[in-house]
């Protein structure tokens, strides 16, 4: 007969990470402009493989689900300019021009902080890339600050700790 230890019964102490602590860090957007970010989450496909009346599932690819960024886009420096910035190295709507993946995808880093600013988790977002955009909502009976929202799309993600 198995039998429970103390230690799983007993409380333990631990320090929960919160939503609030964490930075992340995009070439050309000031890192205080990020309001939130959410967590980099994954998709495996499946694979069945048929044998005479019955199945089996084996793990397929693994796809990267997108990142909804919220920014706040202040007079100066521009959150919608920094943003369009991006855009611009891999779609340039003056001319149609397209970029090169090397030119517009970057690596992007989302730091989890500790109570005392320590950082105690690190995701490594690679080959990201703008896939959508809204800026913001106007509206005259409204004094909330605007807020962009960015969709980004990756290639894959590193958890480092």
């Amino acid at each position: 007969m198995a039998t429970i230890s103390a230690n799983e019964i007993m409380f333990t102490a631990f320090e929960p990470k919160v939503q609030n602590r964490f930075i992340m860090y995009i070439d050309g957007i000031p890192a205080y402009l990020i309001k939130s970010a959410a967590a980099p989450g994954f998709e495996a496909g499946e694979v069945i493989l048929d044998h005479i009346n019955v199945y089996r599932k084996v793990k397929g690819k693994v796809r990267w689900n997108d990142m909804t960024l919220s920014l706040y886009d202040p007079v100066t420096p521009s959150g919608a300019q920094a943003v369009m910035e991006w855009v611009r190295l891999s779609h340039e709507s003056v001319t149609g021009r397209d970029g090169y993946s090397d030119f517009y995808k970057k690596d992007l880093t989302l730091d989890i902080l500790g109570p005392v600013g320590d950082i105690v988790s690190e995701w490594i977002i690679k080959g990201a890339y703008v896939k959508s955009s809204t800026f913001g909502e106007y509206d005259w009976a409204n004094e909330a600050a605007i807020n962009l929202s960015v969709t980004i799309a990756m290639d894959y993600c590193i958890l480092n700790f």
